[in-house]
């Protein structure tokens, strides 16, 4: 868009003058930081509403993308780069006496998800926008999101995020659009002239309330609306109570519903926190949908054209309640029949899985869901009845195959198979994964619907992660391929042509050695870690969870820091090992994972002359804006989870957008990107997955593997002895002598093929022509991993949905 600087600054001064009654030269930072924003969302609001007028004028279908989850970092950088208009504001605020890139640093990120669910999330609807596809992203305005991570002496310290002190002038309140939400209770049937109607007993009823927050398309005329549900109470504050001072007990119904959008994922291992998880995710897809309907009987004035102008998409199975709960708005709301509201549910609804771990495979205690929810677990036993008959019809005699597609069995109700059973598609998120999906996870309804199964591999928003993060590999490529890629990824491909040009690798070297003086500057300002920017950073950077195996890179650490113990002038290329993850608060595993690692850091600290060849660095608080910073500097990529556990991963591909080698399995999108990039520019390592199902068929036994490697054999004995005056025997035993299963992820059995990749990996960068030009080809191919292809094949394959252009 066309701006000059006398009209920003008009408004700059415009917003100070109305909010803070204050000038320029009398505005403090924070004044200008809100000023600035203040005047993107007026932009980004007149987009929205010129766009939406068209959309509804051309009648065309919109989707609503559901998930529990959108990690979108800061916005403020991104919009003004969406818009084209960074430039100017530097410029403006430059005269006025503020310097952008500080007024960036005051935006926190925005604290509404966890790792890869979230981040996906956010590079989809982005891509929305971008490609001008109509769009609505549905979430909770999480007050403290997760959590705020602190790491003292080497545990994990959950503290809240506080975010919307600065964060919430993105937000919109649309009071306008409320709606209420019932919870518990019982009911009832009332029949009058053949019709049933549901009543509803000492039910507690919450108010949902959305909060807008826009996200711009890269010079698009799409902005996509992201609406974020705050709970609150419906019951006015009890006078009389507070009157008698008795001030909490006045308030405490309120303060109850609130907690329903406090923290994101609450810790459940506890009863208190389960019913908590499932009133988020009910109260989630209730006020979304009641939104929605109401929304298209005012456009439409009927619900009858409801699938072929809306389509709704559950991403992973936290919103899968939109199926029973979209079943009883259309049945006891609006009076259609059950096989019209159910022929309507399975035309709207599709569903991305994101997991093959049985453990993650949502299920709710049947006797807990009925007690939150009587209507909905009415509705589901229905689904299910019909669903078993269907199934039976096409299964006679088959009752152990019916028992696992139920959704309802063994007093447990999974809302995968509910997820499944009720949407007409259903997608993995790589190659592997969807195949895993059909043949084993879900292989009884790929015989049932085999023509609903699909795959669509996640992408990433290749603008935020490489042009956005990266400007100065940005500018290479401009002048090299020009800047058409940045909305057509696929053109990145004609970088590889420069593959043998010295002065292009030249300068590729030269641009990774700047992003990696600048990032450790970055980490010894925010934390006072201290890395060579000479060493090789290999980073792993992502969820902490036993199947990815980050013990299994502290493994092979230890090893090397054990040889260096017992002869410090071992030859090899000095490495900071990165690590970043935040493990769930009650997950036990996780978090002594973390505290192997850092008590490994703080040991290697103690003696220096190690330390100039070997450092590990373990990142607090890791999020998108720390990923902003850490991508564009790595230079080998860990993506190392037991193959067939991975379902995709994106940092994978966010690595390799901005340079990293990988060192990975064939897991997930790893075996994509080895597609891509050739086995030569990868290091692919370990057993596959049709190989590990063949070790647990016939017994793993992680000590033939310990007895077998001598480096694994050290490593894994030094546990005992421990790290920084602290002994990890736990470790040893959860890897030897565990009860039930030694070593679950297998880190064992791949430990001697990870090792002699590492080593391939010291052997390759030590050239480094060869080094570079492996580099240059993993960004040439990275393009068919933006989310732009990924949304594209959503838009035409599941969704039907078209793009809407404003007429010029």
């Amino acid at each position: 868009m066309n701006l000059n600087k006398a009209e920003v600054k008009e408004t700059l001064l415009n917003k100070l003058s109305r909010y803070y009654g204050t000038s320029a030269s009398e505005a403090n930072k924070e004044q200008i930081y809100k000023s600035v924003i203040l005047a993107v969302r007026d932009i980004l609001t007149m987009k929205k509403k010129t766009y939406n007028a068209h959309v509804r004028k051309e009648g065309k279908k919109r989707v609503y993308y559901m998930c529990m989850e959108f990690l979108i970092g800061r916005s403020l950088k991104m919009n003004l780069n969406n818009l084209g208009i960074e430039e100017i504001y530097r410029e403006t605020l430059n005269e006025l006496g503020f310097d952008l890139d500080e007024i960036y640093e005051m935006e926190p990120d925005a604290a509404l998800g966890n790792g890869g669910l979230g981040r996906l999330a956010s590079c989809f609807m982005d891509s929305l926008s971008t490609l001008d596809y109509p769009a609505y992203g549905y979430s909770l305005c999480y007050e403290y999101g997760l959590f705020k991570q602190k790491i003292a002496d080497g545990e994990q310290i959950e503290l809240p995020d506080e975010w919307l002190t600065y964060g919430d002038v993105w937000l919109v309140p649309r009071r306008d659009k409320r709606f209420k939400v019932k919870l518990g209770g019982t009911i009832s049937e009332k029949w009058d002239n053949g019709r049933c109607e549901i009543i509803y007993n000492d039910y507690d009823e919450v108010e949902a309330v959305p909060y807008d927050m826009m996200i711009s398309g890269a010079d698009s005329d799409a902005v996509s609306t992201l609406r974020l549900w705050k709970a609150q109470g419906v019951k006015e504050l009890n006078m009389e109570l507070f009157s008698q001072g008795q001030y909490v007990k006045a308030v405490e119904e309120g303060t109850l519903a609130e907690a329903i959008s406090k923290v994101l994922y609450p810790n459940d291992n506890h009863m208190e926190g389960k019913i908590l998880r499932l009133s988020q995710q009910y109260f989630l897809v209730s006020a979304s949908l009641q939104n929605i309907i109401s929304d298209h009987l005012f456009y439409y004035k009927d619900l009858s054209t409801l699938p072929e102008k809306i389509a709704i998409h559950i991403n992973d199975t936290h919103p899968a309640l939109v199926i029973p709960e979209l079943m009883r708005l259309l049945i006891d709301e609006h009076n259609y029949s059950w096989e019209q509201s159910w022929d309507m549910v399975t035309r709207i609804v599709s569903y991305t899985n994101h997991t093959v771990l049985p453990e993650a495979l949502e299920c709710w205690n049947e006797d807990l869901f009925k007690l939150k929810l009587p209507r909905i677990y009415v509705i589901l036993k229905e689904i299910n009845e019909r669903f078993c008959k269907e199934a039976w019809d096409k299964f006679p005699g088959k009752w152990d195959k019916i028992t696992k597609m139920s959704i309802i069995a063994y007093k447990q109700i999974r809302m995968a198979n509910l997820s499944v059973i009720g949407s007409h598609t259903i997608n993995g998120v790589s190659k592997l994964h969807s195949d895993i999906l059909r043949t084993s996870v879900f292989n009884d309804f790929a015989d049932m619907y085999p023509e609903r199964f699909t795959n669509v591999t996640n992408g990433i928003t290749h603008r935020k992660w490489l042009c956005y993060s990266n400007p100065a590999l940005c500018k290479l490529l401009d002048e090299c391929i020009g800047p058409e890629y940045r909305k057509q990824p696929w053109l990145l491909k004609e970088f590889e042509k420069y593959a043998d040009d010295a002065s292009v690798l030249q300068r590729l070297e030269k641009i990774k050695k700047d992003n990696k003086e600048s990032f450790a500057k970055y980490i010894f300002e925010k934390q006072g870690a201290v890395i060579d920017p000479e060493s090789i950073y290999d980073v792993q950077a992502k969820r902490l969870h036993e199947y990815k195996r980050q013990l299994l890179n502290a493994l092979h650490i230890i090893s090397i820091y054990t040889a260096l113990k017992e002869n410090p002038d071992l030859p090899m290329r000095p490495r900071t090992f990165i690590f970043a993850a935040k493990a769930a608060p009650g997950y036990a595993v996780a978090k002594n994972i973390i505290r192997l690692i850092c008590y490994i850091s703080a040991d290697i600290q103690k003696h220096p002359e190690i330390k100039k060849k070997l450092n590990v660095i373990f990142i607090e608080n890791y999020n998108v804006s720390v990923a902003e910073h850490l991508m564009p500097a790595a230079e080998v990529s860990e993506q190392i989870s037991l193959a067939g556990k991975e379902a995709s991963g994106t940092g994978n591909m966010k690595f390799m957008i901005n340079g990293a080698l990988t060192i990975g399995t064939l897991d997930g999108a790893n075996v994509e990107i080895n597609e891509a990039v050739g086995k030569d520019n990868i290091f692919i390592f370990g057993h596959t997955a049709d190989e590990v199902e063949e070790i647990w068929r016939k017994g793993y036994a992680s000590s033939y593997y310990y007895n077998r490697n001598a480096d694994l054999k050290r490593a894994v004995d030094y546990l005992p002895v421990g790290f920084n005056g602290r002994s990890f025997e736990d470790i040893e035993n959860y890897l030897l002598f565990s009860y039930g299963v030694a070593d679950p992820y297998m880190c064992m059995a791949d430990y001697e093929f990870y090792a002699d990749a590492q080593k391939k990996v010291e052997k390759v960068y030590a050239d480094r022509k060869a080094w570079n030009k492996k580099s240059l080809i993993n960004i040439a191919n990275a393009g068919v991993f933006a989310s732009d292809r990924s949304i594209n094949e959503y838009a035409k394959n599941i969704w039907r949905i078209d793009a809407v252009k404003l007429d010029k």
